[in-house]
C-alpha cells in the first residue's frame, strides 16, 4: 500500500473529486480525515471506507471559517497524532459572462476556493514543518492555461491557487514539505448538475482518475516533489 501508516486530510470529501481522493487514499492504507460541510455525506463515506477495511474520521467543516479549520486540524491531530498529506478539494463554480456575475457569487467563490485553500494549508503547516515531512496537493484547473469564456470568477480563484502554491512550495522546501497543484480538465462531478446545457459529461474526466493522479503526487519517493500536474481527457481539452 502506497500510503500505509500515513494520515491524509481531505477537504471537499463529501462528493466529487474529494470523495474519490478519500476513497483512493484509504484504499492505499492512509487513515483519512474527511472534511466538508455536509455531515450526512461525510458519515456515509466514513461508513463506506470502514466497510472496505479502511480507516476514516468525519469532521464536518466549513473551510471558509478560520476557527472551523483550526478545529478540524486539532481534531485530526488528537485522533491520529500527525498529518502527512493535505488535499484541498473543496470548491465551487459558477459560470456566466462577467457582466452577469453577481458580487455575492464572486465573493462566495473566493471564500471557498481560495480562502479555504489558504486557511487549510496554513493550519497544517506547523505540524508538517515540525515533522519535517508532508505533502500538500491543491486542486487546480486547466483554466489557468486555457481561457474559458464565462468562467472569470472561477478562473480567478484557480490562478490564485496556482500562484499561492508556487510561493508556498518555495517557502517550504527547506522544511521538507512538498506543495503541488493538480490541474484537471472538466471532471464529471455533481458541480455540473446545476449548470444549464453543460458540455458532454461522457467526455469528461472521472473523479477516480483525478484521485489516481493525486495518489501519484502523494506517493513519489522522499527527496522528489511533483509540483504541477495537468490531467486532461485523452480525447482532447474539455
Amino acid at each position: 500500500m502506497r500510503l500505509s501508516g500515513q494520515v491524509a486530510l481531505v477537504t471537499g470529501a463529501g462528493r466529487g473529486i474529494g470523495r474519490a481522493v478519500a476513497m483512493a487514499f484509504a484504499r492505499e492504507g492512509a487513515r483519512v480525515v474527511l472534511a466538508a460541510r455536509s455531515g450526512r455525506e461525510l458519515s456515509a463515506l466514513q461508513r463506506e471506507i470502514e466497510a472496505a477495511g479502511g480507516a476514516a474520521l468525519a469532521v464536518p467543516t466549513d473551510v471558509r471559517q478560520e476557527p472551523a479549520v483550526a478545529a478540524l486540524v486539532s481534531r485530526a491531530l488528537a485522533d491520529a497524532g500527525r498529518i502527512d498529506c493535505l488535499v484541498t478539494a473543496a470548491g465551487l463554480a459558477t459560470f456566466g459572462p462577467v457582466t452577469d456575475v453577481k458580487t455575492e457569487e464572486w465573493d462566495q467563490l473566493m471564500a471557498v476556493n481560495l480562502r479555504g485553500v489558504f486557511l487549510s494549508c496554513r493550519a497544517v503547516l506547523p505540524t508538517m514543518m515540525a515533522q519535517r515531512r508532508g505533502t500538500i496537493i491543491n486542486i487546480g484547473s486547466v483554466v489557468t492555461s486555457r481561457a474559458l469564456p464565462g468562467s472569470a470568477a472561477y478562473t480567478a480563484t484557480k490562478y490564485g491557487i496556482l500562484g499561492f502554491s508556487r510561493v508556498l512550495a518555495e517557502e517550504m522546501r527547506s522544511h521538507g514539505v512538498r506543495v503541488g497543484v493538480l490541474s484537471a480538465g472538466a471532471t464529471d462531478t455533481p458541480l455540473w448538475d446545476a449548470v444549464a446545457a453543460p458540455p458532454d459529461r461522457s467526455r469528461m474526466l472521472r473523479p477516480e482518475q483525478i484521485a489516481e493522479a493525486a495518489l501519484l503526487m502523494a506517493s513519489v519517493p522522499a527527496g522528489v516533489t511533483l509540483e504541477e500536474l495537468t490531467l486532461l481527457p485523452q480525447g482532447g481539452l474539455l
